[in-house]
């Protein structure tokens, strides 16, 4: 396929946004990015590059690790963060996910808090004086953050009361009320249902000096209540904790109209404090710190530690503060001082809702007609069930005869990687199944299978990442079921998570015995397996059924992994990093020879230095590079003389792009990879990641036809220029309708109807 020159991008503020919200840049203000005298200290040293592309003549100017070759990486994910609000602005994108969009921008700003905030805030405490890659301090990023995050929270609240909830009441009739908006009968109906349903399980705490200042859990919405004694006059502090598990939006009648449970409560809290006069109540929300440190190798238990963390991260340091912009200022100093923090860790939301992740409950209301229309999963050809009953469909001589690849969610994981699963647990030649879990669904048809396959007597052994962050306490309970099912568990490997999805079983057939496997790019979980695009390749190879064979022994067993053996599998931290540099280089040699140096990669994050570096070197002497990355990326690309040869794009829409491709041009003899890992840091340094090559030419040449289409998106790509901006890729016609997920899901059913 051609590849084509893409057209002259349009910059998000001029397109696609709502008359009534302000306009905004992506990232907003230029404190995203260098301040713009860096940015001209560095185009002035990039303008006196020489004009010859030997590498070493050019990093005599600038060395490729020069802190101005880098994004900072926390901006760069607030920058993604954008992306992802830059949808529930656009109505190109049915109206209830737009909802799910904000809700979704909502949660992953909480998550960073968490990890990336909470992270540089535990280096702050120790002292650390490491610069970043951009050449920041902890500190200068912490202040960074907290000169960039008000925009978003600006924008968060701008796009819910300007846009979205009048396009609620007037396109999809979901009516989102404030308390004193509701109609006679409808507050009657809530003020019973506050009487009945919450007012007994209200826990009202006051501070004085025989009230102590509360326990605030991680991410609980709270009430702050600013009460008066009527006759001495004294103003006091309560606090609420609003109780949201039921459900934040109460229905006020029979028609789609709602009332924030907050407000409700608001309303009716003089009932709580009988005798005091109520000045005044606003919502408040904490963020703990989810990034606790560990020690593994001085620890007795894995399983223990991990449940200990769990246990102090319930009561570890606070990072952030959100509050409602009408909170008196004596209310916020309050909650300051006995939360143990600063003013830029207070963020407030501007005329709306503090938290907007519960509109994902609006989103998934039963309208159809304001959601993406609906996608079923094809079953792939190869997985099939046989109309004939005396000749049932064997997955096992397809697999044997030839590589699969699948391509979920526009393939069924259900019908082709659990099936697959399932299949092992019942057929009775199956001998053994291993697998690694690094999350999966609640109610896992995936651990049902194996715990059947064990009770079928089968050899069964699970790798279950017990450090997979947010997931520890669902996979230590996992790992518990299993283990009482005589599943042969282990909980993880000391000092690395264990990232890889595979699954590996062992069949007997005709004396001999057979290797089958599945490695993708996903999670072994249905659920996300719906919402997120991913691959995975079956294969009965013996080298790489041996790898896999090598693999679990070093998982599982005491063996050195840097001593183990592979023949085809790429295994990180063991070699991953340094076969991805030879590939890049074997471009750079091949483009001096041939001029046809090419590397394609597509990937959800990019941070990795030396990658990188090695990037920047085959784009100078004139490899050409182009990166699909979702989300963060460190490098720069576009700057004369270093990466003017590299094009990043971010493909965002109705799926979570989180597949890995790996493709070298190799002088017309591509190669072609997928696996679990990112090229990040963490990937290749601190975690059990395994890449396999595509070597059947329809399923290579079916990888790069996906690579193409992505790069040729023109409704959902951004491209990242050197000065950090992403903008979007404007296009003609049909292009402007037609994303890269849509190319696919068209595709999918071209195939269905051809066979």
């Amino acid at each position: 396929m051609r590849y084509e020159q893409v057209k002259t991008p349009v910059d998000v503020t001029n397109e696609h946004l709502p008359d009534n919200i302000e306009k905004i840049s992506v990232p907003s203000t230029p404190i995203l990015r260098p301040e713009a005298s860096e940015l001209s200290q560095f185009h002035d040293a990039a303008e006196k590059l020489p004009k010859a592309t030997d590498p070493a003549e050019i990093t005599k100017v600038l060395e490729t690790d020069h802190p101005d070759l880098y994004f900072n990486r926390e901006l760069s994910w607030l920058d993604f963060n954008w992306r992802v609000l830059f949808l529930s602005m656009d109505k190109r994108v049915p109206l209830l996910e737009r909802v799910r969009f904000l809700s979704i921008a909502s949660s992953n700003l909480d998550e960073f808090f968490r990890k990336r905030v909470g992270g540089l805030k535990r280096q702050i405490a120790a002292g650390v004086r490491r610069l970043s890659p951009d050449g920041r301090t902890p500190e200068d990023q912490i202040l960074l953050i907290a000169r960039a995050v008000p925009s978003m929270y600006k924008a968060m609240g701008a796009v819910w009361n300007n846009d979205l909830k009048p396009a609620l009441k007037n396109d999809a009739d979901v009516w989102i009320k404030k308390f004193s908006e509701l109609e006679p009968s409808e507050r009657h109906r809530v003020n019973k249902y506050f009487h009945e349903q919450l007012f007994p399980i209200l826990t009202p705490l006051a501070v004085d000096p025989g009230h102590p200042f509360p326990f605030i859990s991680n991410l609980s919405l709270s009430l702050a209540v600013n009460l008066r004694h009527p006759v001495k006059g004294s103003e006091h502090f309560a606090r609420i904790k609003v109780p949201t598990g039921r459900g934040r939006w109460i229905r006020v009648n029979e028609h789609h109209h709602y009332v924030p449970v907050e407000q409700v409560i608001a309303h009716n809290v003089q009932e709580l404090f009988r005798g005091m006069d109520v000045l005044g109540v606003y919502p408040f929300r904490i963020t703990r710190n989810a990034d606790l440190s560990r020690n593994e190798e001085v620890a007795e238990d894995l399983l223990e530690m991990i449940s200990e963390e769990l246990r102090a991260r319930r009561y570890a340091t606070i990072v952030r503060l959100e509050v409602q912009n009408d909170m008196p200022a004596h209310i916020r100093l309050l909650l300051r001082k006995e939360l143990g923090l600063q003013s830029e860790d207070v963020y407030e939301t501007m005329n709306g809702m503090v938290d907007h992740s519960d509109c994902a409950d609006l989103a998934n209301l039963n309208l159809p007609e304001h959601q993406y229309i609906s996608w079923e999963p094809v079953i792939p050809d190869e997985f099939k069930p046989e109309v004939d009953a005396e000749n049932p469909h064997d997955i096992f001589a397809t697999i044997k005869h030839k590589d699969i690849l699948v391509h979920h969610p526009y393939e069924s994981f259900h019908a082709s990687t659990l099936q697959f699963i399932k299949a092992a647990a019942e057929d009775p030649q199956v001998l053994s199944i291993k697998q690694t879990i690094y999350r999966t669904s609640d109610e896992s048809p995936i651990i049902k299978a194996l715990v059947r396959a064990a009770e079928r007597g089968k050899s069964v052994a699970v790798l279950v990442e017990v450090k997979a962050r947010f997931d520890e306490e669902n996979n230590i309970e996992w790992a518990k079921m299993l283990e009482k099912s005589e599943v042969h568990v282990t909980y993880g490997v000391v000092g690395l998570k264990t990232h890889s999805k595979v699954t590996l079983v062992i069949r007997e057939e005709d004396g001999r015995l057979q290797t089958y496997c599945h490695i993708g790019t996903g999670n072994y979980n249905p659920s996300t397996a719906r919402l997120y695009t991913d691959l995975g390749l079956f294969t009965a190879d013996l080298d790489k059924g041996y790898d896999v064979i090598n693999l679990f022994n070093a998982l599982t067993g005491r063996s050195n992994e840097y001593e183990q053996e592979y023949r085809k599998l790429l295994v990180a931290p063991r070699d991953m990093r340094n076969t991805f540099i030879q590939h890049i280089q074997e471009e750079v040699k091949n483009h001096k020879a041939h001029g046809n140096g090419h590397v394609i990669a597509i990937m959800n994050a990019l941070d990795d230095l030396i990658l990188i570096q090695e990037m920047y070197k085959a784009s100078q002497v004139g490899v050409r590079i182009d990166l699909i990355v979702r989300g963060h990326c460190r490098l720069r690309p576009g700057l004369p003389g270093i990466s003017e040869n590299i094009q990043v794009v971010s493909i965002l829409g109705r799926f979570l792009e989180h597949s890995r491709i790996f493709y070298f041009h190799k002088n017309n003899n591509p190669l072609v990879q997928i696996g679990s890992a990112d090229w990040m840091r963490r990937n290749l340094d601190d975690r059990v990641e395994v890449v396999t090559e595509l070597e059947d030419l329809d399923i290579k040449e079916r990888a790069i036809q996906i690579l193409h289409a992505a790069l040729s998106d023109r409704r959902s790509s951004w491209v990242l220029g050197s000065n950090g901006r992403y903008s979007l890729y404007k296009g003609e016609g049909e292009d402007e309708h037609t994303s890269f997920q849509d190319v696919m899901m068209e595709r999918i059913i071209q195939r269905r109807s051809d066979t």
